[in-house]
């Protein structure tokens, strides 16, 4: 197994390009599945996570070819045959759930395992599901598999109880074939949800309101090929954005969309940072040997503070003047770093779904695990401020949502050795 050996550096300085968002490629890779021409996919980031889709596509009956070093997938979908999905390859990630949307439009049946992921509390696909039947479906559970079925779906109108990022978008896919108009309410508007809209409205689609809490989607007939640029990837923005903080730096971090990271933004500034918005991103930046101040965060639904930067941050309270308070409303078992950070010096108490961070003056090395994919991320920004090194075990979560992370951070002064 690789491993991450992160050694304490000092503030990380240049440039770093922010790739295109996983969270809004898995979602369009899957909606391709609605179309009968080819889709060409760009900016996309070289992840397993992206493999992993690419592969369940694959057995599907798509075709696929993907130039990595261009970050371009065509996706060409004209046979589409098989309806069932392998459990091996749905187990790989959570966002293989979204084919069900995309199978049952446009054949009739689907047949899905439930799906994988990272292990961060309960995720149901309740909404899912509740989606699918008010469109007509028909929804059986045996054996593991969660089976639709339906002659042909038709437009209703649905309110979420939540609004879930993964039903939003397997129900507004399955709608665009669906007859009449289907109505969404109280359903997410992360930017992944415009962006899937963007790609499914080029393709023939007619999808209004997409970033609000109601969509309207009209049913159409036929979908074709588009080709589509995925928005960057506002965690990945948010995460160099935090490693500038932790190690008192200065980066430009380039190709962000400022309104898409606003809570990170008022959160570093809150700390005692600098971020200022330039030509091609954001700058982040601090003045002065002061350190950074305690501060209070909540996970919220997007627009609030996203709970994939949760872990991220508490990695810069860790060593924050004062005492802060981490509340997470999203998923239950999201503190999977807590036990990792306190190997490494940090004062954490967990009390319910919050954690009181108490600020140290400093973090030594240590050997942790990385639990999932954002917790690894928090280990390693925590690497970057401890003294000594800090080896880090299970980083195959890491390459799920993070392309060359070592590579970039060394790039701007780290020294992150991949074993």
């Amino acid at each position: 197994m690789e491993k991450f050996i992160v050694e304490q550096c000092g503030p990380l300085k240049g440039s770093v390009r922010i790739g295109g968002a996983k969270n809004a490629v898995l979602p369009v890779l899957a909606g391709a599945l609605l179309t009968e021409n080819a889709c060409f996919i760009r900016d996309v980031p070289n992840l397993s996570d992206v493999e992993a889709m690419g592969e369940l596509l694959t057995s599907l009956g798509a075709s696929i070819e993907w130039n990595r070093q261009e970050g371009i997938i065509n996706v060409v979908v004209d046979d589409l045959k098989q309806n069932e999905a392998e459990y091996e390859l749905v187990g790989k990630l959570r966002a293989s759930f979204l084919i069900m949307g995309p199978l049952l439009a446009r054949l009739g049946e689907v047949k899905v395992p439930l799906p994988g992921g990272c292990a961060i509390g309960t995720r149901p696909v309740d909404l899912h599901l509740k989606g699918m039947a008010a469109l007509g479906a028909q929804i059986e559970q045996a054996h593991g598999f969660m089976t639709a079925k339906a002659k042909k779906l038709k437009g209703a109108k649905i309110y979420l109880d939540f609004p879930s990022v993964g039903a939003t978008e397997n129900i507004l896919m399955a709608a665009v074939l669906a007859e009449g108009q289907t109505i969404v309410e109280n359903c997410a508007i992360e930017p992944e949800i415009v962006d899937l809209a963007n790609f499914l409205n080029a393709a023939g689609a007619d999808i209004r309101g997409a970033g609000t809490d109601t969509v309207k989607i009209n049913g159409v007939k036929y979908m074709k090929g588009t080709d589509h640029t995925v928005i960057p990837d506002r965690i990945e923005a948010g995460t160099y954005m935090v490693a500038a903080a932790i190690t008192r730096g200065d980066l430009n971090i380039n190709n962000v969309v400022m309104d898409h990271v606003k809570p990170v933004t008022a959160k570093l500034k809150e700390v005692n940072m600098h971020v200022e918005e330039t030509p091609q991103g954001i700058r982040v930046y601090h003045k002065g040997n002061n350190r950074v101040i305690a501060s209070d965060i909540k996970t919220l639904p997007y627009p609030g503070f996203p709970t994939d930067m949760q872990a991220p941050f508490m990695s810069l309270l860790v060593t924050a003047a004062g005492t802060s308070v981490i509340t997470e409303s999203i998923f239950e078992n999201r503190f999977m770093q807590v036990g990792e950070l306190k190997r490494m010096g940090a004062d954490i108490k967990i009390e319910s779904r919050s954690a009181v961070v108490e600020g140290v003056k400093h973090l030594t090395g240590a050997q942790v695990r990385a639990t999932d994919l954002r917790a690894g991320a928090a280990l390693v920004l925590a690497g970057l401020q401890a003294e000594g090194s800090t080896e880090i075990s299970d980083i195959y979560h890491i390459d799920r949502g993070y392309q060359d992370l070592d590579t970039q951070l060394n790039k701007l002064g780290a020294s992150v050795t991949r074993c």
